[in-house]
């Protein structure tokens, strides 16, 4: 184990201590500034935010025609301590499950789509595992990440390339908007004998020069990963898990029209899990680096020379030992121009990925790519046009497309519709994964389609979103079980999936106050017509929903939620025993400046100890917490 467990006692009142601290301490600071504070000194929220993912050019969030959401360094305060994949699980139209604890296995879905059809860059760079089948997100620290942003839906896959069918998700690195010098170190402490320290800096001079870095340590004693119905695996010992983390940003404005850059994100981890009787164990290394030179020869036109490389490795002990090696390198060059009316945006792309490992019989493939786009962003109308060629090594080519268009009927309510082509060709892990591979697995194909209405004012931006999915030869992993002990499987096309529901997401703020929430109806099935035909799709629950309240003043940070997931199965043979039934759980979390230097971070999780698992066999924590404090130089 990494550290000695302490009594559970202790961990609940300094739990409780921690929490009502944040809110004795804030509850005297928000009578006092109540009284003291001008209208002008409250926080201005701004719910209309400029986001890139969704077009490649900056566009304000209330042009964007597909869906789109922001989690800004704000919200990713409340996460100190917690993996990217902790703050994305609790998003609108986004499902998960794991495998006990944190940094263990797991796999979101976002609107039906698994998370190998979900594109995830890290600064403009592809961040995937090759050998695992999609990001590994849940060894990725939310304290070195600045903002992500969220496209949900299939429009991404003109825009990006294949692997985006399902969404894109954008996660920018500390340091990409230095204003100002700063040094800071935070240090924190969990349950189950969770510490963290970490210490970032940024430069900025008049010259143009920005420089940031930032590196932490985060370890903890974790949780038992299985349970005793996981006959196969269980192992009654508490599971840990270490990591070192780092990131570094440069930017350099070299004159009005030229700029150039560098950044890396880079995470070395140690994670324990059960595997039977053995002590078993997975050493990761994972990160991502890129460069670029920006040239903008005109007001609103530029261009943009990008080169980004990835890894993720892993090398496992245990009763099914593995190493596995994957990299991916990138090229692009992409553009944007400003038209009379609108925007052109056009690119090229080359990818190349390889894998190490004696796992898999293919470990090699590339892929080149162009394509056009087309936006308008005004008070009357927005419209969005997408052409991309992809051409596989391994696949060949295909060509996807999106069109959308949105009508502002009057400045606060805005209706539109979409319609996107998407492809997806299976992974490596697709092909190889299981006890058995299957190298006859067809490219996924889909048609989907989307209509929104959308209401935005100064106090609350509210969106009501429908779509509606069709899935060619979607892949599933398929696995057997035993009761609930997984025997096997492997990965098979269905010859198609329906996936439709509709999505409903509410902000408001009201002087300090915020509140709001988001509700998602989804059904995914399989409708094939063969032995599966009218099953639910694994892991896609019908209904999701998560309500807050929030309190803010200019040092203070308040916010409640509960978030409710409903029963789901977890295989697409929808048997008994592979149901997952519903869970509720209540959170709590608050930032407070202490003083001009020093902050305050505070997070409550599942208040009431429920009781629930996302995965059969697998362990979650009951009532846990984490408080930080940081010490900011300027």
């Amino acid at each position: 184990m990494i550290l000695s467990r302490s009594p559970s006692t202790n961990y609940l009142r300094l739990c409780i201590l921690s929490v009502f601290g944040v809110f004795a301490v804030s509850a005297t600071a928000a009578t006092n500034e109540l009284n003291v504070v001008s209208d002008n000194d409250l926080p201005q929220v701004e719910l209309d935010k400029i986001v890139v993912t969704a077009t490649r050019t900056p566009t304000r969030t209330s042009n964007v025609i597909a869906q789109t959401r922001v989690i800004d360094s704000e919200e990713l305060q409340r996460y100190q301590g917690q993996t990217v994949m902790e703050v994305l699980k609790r998003q609108p139209g986004i499902s998960y499950y794991g495998n006990g604890g944190m940094d263990k296995k797991n796999n979101f879905y976002m609107r039906g789509y698994d998370s190998k059809q979900i594109l995830v860059l890290i600064d403009g760079i592809r961040y995937s595992s090759l050998s695992a089948g999609g990001a590994t997100l849940n060894l990725l620290p939310a304290d070195q990440i600045e903002r992500v942003e969220i496209l949900y839906g299939a429009s991404g896959s003109s825009i990006y390339g294949a692997d985006a069918m399902g969404g894109v998700i954008q996660i920018f690195t500390k340091g990409t908007n230095v204003e100002k010098s700063t040094f800071s170190v935070t240090a924190g402490v969990g349950s189950n004998d969770q510490y963290l320290y970490g210490a970032s800096a940024q430069f900025a001079n008049a010259n143009g020069t920005a420089l940031s870095l930032s590196a932490s340590h985060n370890e903890t004693d974790g949780i038992n990963a299985t349970l005793p119905t996981n006959s196969f695996n269980y192992n009654k010992d508490d599971d840990g898990f270490e990591s070192d983390n780092f990131s570094v940003a440069l930017n350099q404005r070299i004159n009005e029209q030229w700029s150039a850059g560098a950044s890396a994100l880079y995470s070395k981890s140690t994670s324990e899990f059960d595997s039977g009787a053995q002590d078993a164990y997975s050493d990761q290394e994972n990160g991502s680096a890129q460069a670029f030179i920006d040239w903008r020869y005109l007001p609103g036109s530029s261009l943009k020379l990008q080169y980004g490389h990835s890894i993720d490795n892993s090398d496992t002990s245990s009763n099914f030992s593995s190493v596995y090696d994957s990299k991916q390198d990138q090229f692009s060059l992409v553009g944007q121009h400003l038209l009379p009316i609108g925007q052109g945006i056009y690119g090229v792309e080359y990818l190349d990925q390889s894998i190490d490992t004696t796992a898999y019989d293919a470990d090699d493939r590339d892929v080149t790519s162009a394509f056009l786009g087309y936006v308008v962003a005004n008070n009357q109308f927005d419209a969005q046009a997408n052409i991309r060629f992809d051409d596989n090594s391994q696949y060949g080519d295909q060509t996807t497309y999106n069109l959308g268009g949105a009508y502002h009927i009057n400045p606060d309510l805005r209706i539109g519709a979409s319609y996107a082509k998407g492809f997806r060709a299976p992974t490596f892990y697709d092909i190889y994964s299981g006890t058995e591979s299957n190298i006859d697995l067809d490219p996924e194909t889909s048609d989907n389609y989307e209509a929104f209405i959308e209401y935005d004012t100064l106090l609350q931006s509210t969106r009501l979103t429908g779509y509606q999915n069709t899935v060619d030869d979607l892949i599933n992993f398929v696995a057997r079980f035993d009761g609930n002990t997984y025997i096997g499987g492997n990965s098979q096309n269905i010859e198609e999936a329906e996936i439709k529901g509709i999505s409903l997401t509410s902000d408001w703020v009201i002087d300090s106050y915020l509140f709001g929430g988001s509700y998602d109806y989804q059904q995914a099935k399989d409708s094939s017509g063969g032995f599966n035909d009218g099953n639910f799709l694994p892991i896609r629950p019908e209904n999701k929903g998560l309500l807050y309240v929030g309190y803010r003043l200019p040092s203070l940070d308040i916010r409640a939620e509960y978030q409710y997931v409903d029963d789901y199965y977890y295989s697409i043979s929808n048997a008994d025993s592979q149901l997952v039934e519903s869970y509720g759980l209540l959170n709590i979390s608050g930032n407070y400046q202490l003083t001009n230097n020093l902050s305050m971070t505070a997070r409550l999780n599942n208040i009431t100890n429920k009781k629930y698992v996302t995965a059969p066999g697998y362990n979650t924590d009951g009532t846990n917490f984490f408080t930080s404090l940081t010490y900011n130089w300027f």
